[in-house]
């Protein structure tokens, strides 16, 4: 089905009981839905999983101006779903990549109907913001190192050059050899990378030049991927700052864990979710391998 946000119509992908404790998942750049296939597998068996394609992705409608890419605009897109796919009652939020980032936007908006936000791989903008503002350190090298792509999708005309002629119809090719994932590409990959580009000019600049303070009394679950190539441990160090109610995890696996490590993360996913839904009459399944409450050894690496 189709939901339509300030004008922008979006994808929307039902799986599960309508009557299960509702699970929204956001996807990142420069995936679609589909990378949350195998997660959606698992979840499905007990929870309603609602899967959509983010603006400028898929099959959703692509705007051309950079405004439109903007982080509230995004939350409001979130919000858009939520409210048609699980009327008058909080979904749980689960974010990857540029799915967590602009997530995070929507959990720290005051008023937000969520019950429970997992985010993996993608922090908050501001809070980054606020890092950055921080005494120099290696953790602060360590992650600008990590985010060179962030300044050449900055480049005008060169990006999005590099991205249909030489990226973007090699993509699947380059996910197997970087990262051993065997992710769906849609057949619209080369746009939406061009599109996708637009949520970086759109924001990075502006929160980094001037973050503001968002907080949330969330519960949150901060899945911290050992090998993760582009969120380094320190960017995540001081999320409880911003969220008090948190809880960190931690998985030895590389930035696309949602396809390579997918039953790990729907576990821990389905754990965190069952513990704030008191209607969930399933048991909390356990833990998946490596993960623990609390802190965890990458935050102690940090």
């Amino acid at each position: 089905m189709f939901v339509e946000s300030d004008g922008v119509r979006l994808s929307v992908y039902e799986r599960g009981d309508r009557s299960a404790p509702t699970i929204v998942l956001v996807h990142g750049y420069p995936d679609t839905h589909r990378v949350w296939d195998g997660v959606v597998d698992v979840l499905a068996e007990e929870f309603h999983v609602v899967t959509y394609d983010v603006r400028g992705a898929g099959a959703s409608d692509k705007p051309r101006e950079l405004a439109a890419y903007r982080l509230p605009a995004l939350a409001r897109d979130l919000f858009a779903v939520a409210e048609a796919v699980s009327p008058g009652e909080p979904v749980h939020v689960v974010a990857h990549d540029w799915g967590s980032i602009q997530a995070w936007e929507a959990v720290t908006t005051p008023g937000a109907r969520i019950a429970s936000y997992t985010s993996i791989s993608g922090p908050c903008l501001d809070h980054v913001g606020h890092w950055m503002r921080g005494r120099p350190t290696l953790a602060h090298l360590r992650q600008l190192l990590h985010s060179w792509y962030v300044v050449a999708f900055h480049l005008p005309f060169l990006a999005p050059f590099g991205w249909r002629r030489l990226i973007g119809p090699r993509w699947g090719a380059i996910l197997r050899r970087l990262e051993g994932a065997q992710a769906h590409v849609s057949g619209s990959i080369v746009d939406d990378g061009v599109h996708g580009m637009s949520l970086y000019r759109a924001n990075f600049i502006p929160r980094m030049r001037s973050p503001r303070v968002r907080k949330t009394d969330i519960p949150v679950q901060l899945v911290h991927l050992l090998k993760d190539n582009y969120v380094t441990a320190g960017v995540l160090r001081d999320v409880h700052r911003w969220a008090p109610d948190l809880r960190r995890r931690v998985l030895d696996a590389g930035h696309w864990a949602p396809v390579t490590h997918a039953r790990a993360i729907a576990l821990l996913v389905a754990d965190h979710v069952t513990g704030h839904s008191p209607a969930a009459a399933t048991p909390t399944p356990p833990p998946a391998p490596g993960s623990e409450p609390g802190s965890t050894t990458a935050s102690r690496r940090a």
